[in-house]
């Protein structure tokens, strides 16, 4: 199971490795765990950061320094989903019209204007 994860892990990074070197920009570092379905604070991404012992301040991780701690959190479900219940509400609240759904051009609007 170790090993799947791990898989997992490095292909999420490498979507982020613009570069193709096995490192992303540390800022890319809270969407890289958000794609692995964790859903850590803003804080908890910072910890995240002080344990991958990241070299330079503003600059690069390494995937060999990130993938063991992002194994460990995995493995110990350490980030829990957002609650079902606090996603429909935030959907809810973009349903203007309490029509069910959001339309693409609605989402757009409030993910880039609001």
């Amino acid at each position: 199971i170790v090993a799947e994860i791990e898989k997992t892990i490095t292909e999420a990074f490498e979507v982020f490795d613009r570069e193709s070197n096995k490192t992303v920009d540390i800022r890319e570092i809270g969407s890289i765990v958000r794609s692995l379905g964790c859903f850590p604070s803003q804080a908890e991404v910072q910890e995240l950061l002080e344990q991958i012992e990241v070299e330079e301040p503003g600059g690069f991780v390494h995937l060999e320094k990130f993938l063991p701690v992002m194994t460990k959190v995995l493995l110990d479900k350490r980030f829990w989903p957002i609650p079902e219940d606090v996603l429909l509400h935030a959907f809810e609240a973009l349903d203007e019209n309490k029509c069910g759904y959001i339309t693409k051009d609605d989402l757009v609007k409030h993910l880039t204007e609001e």
